[in-house]
């Protein structure tokens, strides 16, 4: 199978730091390439992959401060990927809103991950485009849009053997804060539960021009680099050392998160997670075994001396089994045959496998 991955141009994939989307990308895009399929990743140029990678920036985005209209590069991106879909067997879309015009007039097969949640605005967009193959990364995600021809729901997945375990956590304990430094993210909650617990708090993340004003006026004034630390945007190993060494990751949101990420990542160190119960955190972490669910900040204050309790071990095999890339990569094999499949059916070169049933 000929297959064409299709990255944002905002991040590198991998990405060095903060990126989700991107790490998602890569992990999918090498074990495809280790399984034998022929890969094409269309990605920013510094981009680092086993697949053939095309590109039509040399450089992420965001680390061009010369680019003030990044949508231009990105149809750029969909030119170069119309020029070549005749080449592949399926192209994968990871670009939210952006190809959606485009995917009709494509006789590849194609589906759309979405990484991000539906808002009044680009709900019109998808509401226009409701029968493209779409592929949820939770349940809770769909929720915004619940009549989109989804095909299935895959989890994101991480690579279990990049993230060391940690048996006991550093002594004395910490809490570990992990995320963009953003309203949305909840750093600012994550301080109020470390002042109501005693506990210092380490916090890893980037903070975009866009949330510049939020960081100034609400997280710096209480940054003393004692109780509350902030340790700037992480690479992949610092980031593995702030969650395992943590006795509790805190993930605070205040919106409806699609996945999580940081919370596999922190379970498959050994380190449960105290979280707020929205978007899709009752899919990610097994209540009371490997971090406890709340529906308030008192309840999240509470919940951290339970949490430091939890078998870190079990915390590690719950990720193992549910949120591993492997597994991940094994579900989106099976999305691509039935995506697949089912273009020929509309082609009209099978017969229709349901209506053949007797």
């Amino acid at each position: 199978m000929r297959i064409a991955q299709v990255a944002p141009l905002w991040e590198r994939v991998p990405p060095p730091g903060y990126g989700g989307i991107e790490l998602v990308v890569g992990h999918l895009t090498d074990e495809l390439v280790k399984r034998g399929y022929e890969v094409t990743l269309f990605a920013s140029g510094d981009s680092e992959t086993l697949a053939e990678l095309k590109s039509v920036v040399p450089r992420a985005l965001r680390l061009d401060p010369s680019i003030e209209e990044p949508a231009v590069y990105e149809l750029l991106q969909l030119g170069l990927v119309n020029d070549m879909a005749k080449e592949f067997d399926l192209i994968h879309f990871h670009t939210g809103l952006t190809a959606l015009p485009l995917i009709p007039m494509l006789k590849t097969s194609v589906v759309q991950t979405l990484h991000g949640s539906f808002t009044p605005d680009n709900y019109k967009i998808f509401d226009r485009y409701s029968n493209l193959s779409y592929i949820s990364i939770s349940e809770a995600q769909r929720r915004g849009a619940p009549h989109l021809n989804y095909l299935s729901t895959i989890y994101n997945g991480i690579k279990i053997e990049d993230y060391p375990y940690q048996a006991q956590p550093e002594n004395p304990p910490y809490l570990a804060f992990l995320g963009r430094i953003c309203r949305d993210k909840g750093p600012h909650k994550a301080i109020a539960i470390a002042h109501a617990t005693g506990l210092p708090l380490k916090m890893g993340g980037k903070v975009d021009k866009v949330d510049r004003e939020f960081y100034e006026q609400e997280i710096a004034p209480q940054i003393d680099g004692k109780h509350i630390q902030y340790l700037g945007e992480l690479y992949h190993r610092e980031k593995c050392q702030l969650l395992a060494n943590a006795a509790v990751t805190l993930f605070p949101i205040t919106w409806s998160e699609p996945f999580g990420l940081v919370m596999t990542e922190s379970m498959c160190t050994g380190t449960p997670v105290v979280a707020m119960n929205l978007g899709s955190v009752s899919e990610v972490i097994a209540h009371q075994k490997t971090g406890w669910i709340c529906s308030s900040l008192e309840e999240m204050i509470a919940a951290v001396p339970k949490a430091m309790q939890l078998d870190r071990r079990q915390c590690r095999e719950y990720v193992e089994q549910f949120f591993s890339s492997a597994k991940m990569v094994d579900d989106y094999e099976a999305t691509y045959r039935q995506a697949i499949e089912e273009k020929i059916v509309l082609n009209g070169k099978l017969p229709n496998p349901i209506r053949a049933m007797p």
